[in-house]
């Protein structure tokens, strides 16, 4: 009996673990110009996205800033939720091969805006869309 009291506290843990639960972000998405795919699922107690497809233009990109493979490079890491429909963590820019502080916040279902700021002063944002 002791056990399954033991599990049942265990199981609601779990379930109450971010990480775990469903969340809208989870998935494929695709930036603007549906040339990277980028696969967000847990990592730990937070969110991650991580490059699944990349196009040969991209790719050839990344490498001119010294990114050998973009596939498989994480892009977005740490996202935690700020509110509703709405995560902060850190956001890899291949072009200056650094992370910068970012924001994810749902437009609608099957959009999101991904915003990322370095040194506070230059920012650029990008809607990207659900793929699967």
């Amino acid at each position: 009996m002791k056990s399954r009291a033991f599990l049942a506290v265990l199981t609601a843990l779990f379930a109450a673990t971010p990480a775990l639960a469903q969340s809208p972000i989870e998935g494929l998405w695709t930036n603007p110009k549906r040339s990277v795919v980028v696969r967000i699922a847990p990592c730990g107690p937070a969110w991650c996205g991580r490059v699944v497809k990349a196009s040969a233009h991209e790719e050839e990109k990344a490498a001119r800033h010294g990114v050998e493979n973009l596939e498989g490079e994480q892009m977005l890491t740490g996202l935690r939720p700020a509110g509703a429909g709405k995560w902060k963590g850190q956001v890899y820019v291949p072009k200056i091969r650094s992370k910068v502080g970012s924001t994810v916040t749902m437009k609608s279902p099957g959009r999101m805006s991904v915003s990322g700021c370095f040194a506070g002063i230059i920012c650029k944002t990008q809607v990207w869309t659900k793929v699967g």
